[in-house]
């Protein structure tokens, strides 16, 4: 094997992956450092060259890659999300009129602006009605979005993906005729024709792989090779039928699987996650490095002010006309219409149907590429910057969010709640049991009655101002698979679960080993009895402010060392959840929220604050 090609294929793994880690760490979209990384080892640097790298392979490996992305996005829409919020209507607007709009708006703007022939300017205007779901995703899970803006955001981003490719075809189509009237029917017809492809085969591919699911014809360890095939069978199947037929196919058998109820398809949702993330870190890379220095230098100020335009104008006037009679708030159709990134399929479409038209006679297709690589880089970066602080100004998200979600409604957890609660935190209550959602309730706590790990009862919470999550219930399993679920929510560092008990007293807990489970709360062996012992039949909470006279030592020595505290309020305003992972270390100014000995609980000096998030 050539040391070169191993090299190039080993670094744009490694840059890729160091990109994302990157974007991870500065809280930014992950696609502006790849960008930034193909960028500088393409047409920067000349180290990577895909063209020759990949040859004739290149374009069939990105279009199987996106076709993994978008049935890995279509397997996270549901429509009980539409039912519960009412949506259904104002998201079919937004996929039909705010579309044509943004397509007519496009197409003008691309004509007179950049100077490009009719033709070339609704190629163009059609590959940009998309948005971009690999960048929406992690902007969604970051902002955690009040309202109904998330959910239509996520639709919007995912669905109308394969739209824009076909809309693609079709001017395609239409360009390849010389009589306009003859290349308009033929468009319709396509039109119909892959609708009826992509929703045949996705729906096909989805139902084999339920049925060889429910009837246990295969073994745990070929789920997701399965998965993977039929998805790949039907995305080639569909493009065979019809160019582009596959991206719809995908994405319905993603939609389909994820409706269905017959059989989990948890464990390969989460395969693909995974998988997408490699893939995206890749495809960014290869793509942006296959920009040619002169692409770049050509990019006159024409080009910019037609990005300005399509992000200032065309985005906010189909948004708006979509969201007409709608129930909306205005914040959240401002919120929309300034929301609009492109990502990994603007960019692949663009590389295939750039010369497929160049070679139809329009050389200037060729500088679609740099254009919409220019828009995908300008969009990720200025709605990346603007997001957070745009929703915190129209109050659809909050700063830095401090609220706990409790698994457990129990006295004791309620007490808890109810302390983090007057401090001015957020905090949502789930339990199994009716009498203690009740309680809740009537405490004036939000609580939610069913199973954490139900997948209707996680789509009812409402997780704006929630930052992390403590599993209380008396089953040590059931709080690590309740810590397990929600990871991909609040992230491996913000699950948190009741300590095992003590190993010399119960060393059943070894079963559990320390990958499937979350961070143990509070201290080692403070397991779900010796707390419940300690509250005894009338617990209380309380809550201590230190200062420099009266310090964490100073407190602990007032309660002979045996206080347990349960958190600390920080002086900016944040929760720290005291874990066995991380011993507490307060500083004056802080607040203790502790279970002290009762017959010492009025003496020491004490101080409740009000913190706000």
């Amino acid at each position: 094997m050539s040391h070169e090609i191993l090299i190039q294929l080993t670094g744009i793994f490694i840059l890729g992956i160091i990109a994302q880690w990157t974007a991870w760490k500065l809280h930014l979209p992950s696609i502006l450092f790849l960008l930034i990384a193909g960028l500088i080892v393409g047409p920067g640097l000349g180290l990577l060259h895909p063209d020759q790298l990949f040859g004739d392979l290149l374009f069939p490996m990105v279009s199987l890659a996106v076709a993994v992305i978008l049935y890995e996005g279509g397997m996270n829409l549901r429509f009980r999300e539409l039912r519960k919020q009412k949506i259904r209507g104002v998201l079919l607007q937004i996929l039909t009129l705010a579309v044509l709009i943004s397509l007519v708006l496009g197409t003008v703007a691309a004509h007179y602006i950049i100077g490009f022939p009719w033709p070339v300017s609704a190629l163009l205007a059609a590959i940009l009605v998309v948005t971009g779901p690999t960048v929406i995703g992690p902007m969604l899970r970051h902002l955690r979005l009040r309202g109904r803006v998330s959910s239509l955001l996520k639709w919007e981003g995912i669905v109308v993906d394969p739209l824009g490719a076909t809309l693609a075809v079709l001017v395609f189509t239409v360009v390849r005729h010389s009589n306009l009237r003859d290349g308009l029917t033929e468009a319709l017809i396509d039109f119909g024709v892959t609708l009826a492809v992509g929703l045949s085969f996705g729906f096909i591919a989805a139902a084999v792989l339920v049925v060889v699911l429910r009837k246990f014809w295969l073994p745990d360890a070929l789920h997701n090779p399965v998965s993977l095939m039929l998805m790949f069978a039907s995305f080639t199947a569909a493009n065979v039928v019809l160019d582009e037929a596959g991206l719809l196919a995908v994405t319905v058998m993603g939609i389909t699987l994820a409706n269905q109820k017959w059989v989990s398809i948890r464990h390969v949702i989460e395969f693909k996650e995974t998988l997408t993330t490699l893939l995206i870190s890749c495809l960014f890379v290869i793509l942006a490095a296959r920009l040619q220095p002169q692409d770049i230098q050509g990019l006159g100020w024409n080009s910019f002010l037609f990005v300005a335009f399509m992000i200032l104008v065309v985005r906010p006037a189909s948004i708006l006309a979509g969201t007409i009679g709608s129930s909306l708030p205005w914040q959240e159709r401002l919120f929309m219409a300034w929301m609009a990134p492109r990502g990994i399929v603007a960019a692949a479409v663009a590389s295939v149907f750039a010369l497929e038209f160049a070679a139809k006679g329009y050389p200037q297709a060729l500088e679609l590429v740099p254009v919409i690589f220019l828009m995908v880089f300008a969009t990720v970066l200025i709605y990346g910057l603007s997001a957070v602080p745009l929703s915190r100004k129209f109050g659809l998200s909050r700063a830095n969010p401090q609220g706990i979600l409790f698994v457990g409604a129990h006295t004791w957890a309620r007490a808890m709640a109810q302390a983090i609660m007057k401090e001015g935190f957020s905090v949502v209550l789930i339990d199994t049991d009716r009498e203690n959602v009740a309680l809740s309730r009537m405490a004036g706590m939000p609580a939610l009655y069913g199973n954490a790990l139900a997948k209707k009862t996680r789509e009812e919470i409402d997780y704006g101002g929630l930052g992390r999550m403590l599993a209380m219930t008396a089953n040590d399993a059931v709080n690590a698979l309740t810590c397990a679920h929600f990871m991909e929510d609040f992230g491996r560092q913000e699950v948190y679960q009741l300590s095992f008990p003590p190993v010399e007293q119960d060393s059943r807990h070894k079963a559990i080993p320390q990958e499937q489970h979350g961070r143990l709360l509070f201290g080692e062996g403070l397991d779900f009895f010796r707390l419940n012992h300690a509250f005894g039949s009338d617990p209380t909470i309380k809550l201590t402010k230190l200062t420099k006279e009266f310090d964490y030592q100073a407190f602990m020595s007032e309660y002979n060392n045996a206080a347990i505290v349960l958190f600390v309020l920080k002086s900016n305003h944040s929760i720290e959840v005291c874990t066995v992972d991380s011993p507490v270390d307060p500083v004056a100014g802080d607040v203790l929220i502790s279970i002290v000995p009762q017959t010492q609980q009025a003496v020491a000096p004490t101080t409740v604050t009000s913190s706000q998030e």
